[in-house]
């Protein structure tokens, strides 16, 4: 093959869309989102699956977490799953450090594996400019406060950092001065779905809000695949908080569309600068 031949790629990219808790309409909510994305790009199919209970219906805490880690990796139905069907990546759609990101990746591989947050991570970091005259920042704005120094001492190790430089308020004291924090809501997952809008709409803005006083935010990350669908309600926050005109250069990352992009990048570069 010559310089002037592009290499030839498989026209398809079936990611299977992994949510970790037993909630099958949260799982829906983040089939819309990430089905969003992929009507973008019709190469682009998504299926999904959802943990069996015990797995709680919303993951809170790290008890949480580990209960959907044994759902998923001791379901028969699962398993037959990944034996059956030829998935080119998995989206871990949990909103966290979750173990199954690791566990999957290594007995997958070479099938790409990521989970939201990572997805997340690496979205915002190529959407905040790096300027000298202003430090220009992102940060996370998240469910319950169990995820603020869960979720900052994990962007903290996957910078590269001790994650126990991330101080217990979410606020990070680590090397990397472009994140501005962890900013909790005081909701859980579930509760997106369940209690009336107008507290939905009051939490969600006060945790904006702080996170905007925070510095020059350029990009808000949505903490929690149940967050899906609230992107125009934190624009419109920004736009209150900012004004307009600033308001244009401020990114809002939904966890489950930065997945999937991420991952269909990942396919790709495989398919062309991978073994032929």
């Amino acid at each position: 093959m010559s310089l002037a031949d592009p290499p030839r790629l498989s026209n398809s990219i079936r990611i299977l869309l992994l949510n970790p808790n037993s909630s099958r309409s949260m799982t829906k909510s983040m089939e819309a989102a990430a089905n969003s994305i992929a009507t973008l790009y019709p190469s682009v199919s998504i299926s999904t699956y959802t943990a069996p209970e015990p797995s709680p219906a919303s993951i809170d805490n790290a008890e949480g977490i580990h209960a959907s880690v044994q759902a998923v990796i001791n379901d028969p139905d699962f398993r037959t799953r990944l034996q059956n069907e030829a998935f080119d990546a998995v989206l871990v759609a949990c909103f966290s450090v979750h173990p199954l990101v690791k566990h999957l990746a290594n007995a997958l591989k070479p099938i790409p594996v990521t989970g939201i947050f990572e997805a997340s991570i690496l979205t915002a970091l190529s959407l905040v400019p790096l300027v000298q005259e202003e430090q220009r920042k992102w940060g996370i704005v998240t469910t319950g406060a169990f995820w603020e120094a869960h979720l900052a001492d994990g962007v903290a190790a996957f910078l590269g950092q001790t994650p126990s430089t991330a101080s217990a308020t979410g606020s990070s004291s680590f090397s990397d001065a472009r994140f501005a924090g962890v900013f909790s809501t005081g909701l859980n997952a579930g509760d997106f779905h369940e209690i009336p809008q107008e507290q939905i709409n009051v939490r969600l803005r006060e945790a904006t809000k702080r996170l905007l006083s925070s510095g020059d935010v350029t990009c808000v990350v949505m903490g929690c695949g149940g967050m899906g669908g609230l992107q125009d309600m934190i624009r419109a926050i920004v736009v209150e908080e900012y004004g307009q005109q600033r308001a244009r250069d401020v990114s809002i990352v939904d966890g489950v569309q930065a997945g999937v992009l991420q991952l269909q990048q990942a396919v790709l570069s495989r398919r062309v600068f991978g073994v032929k």
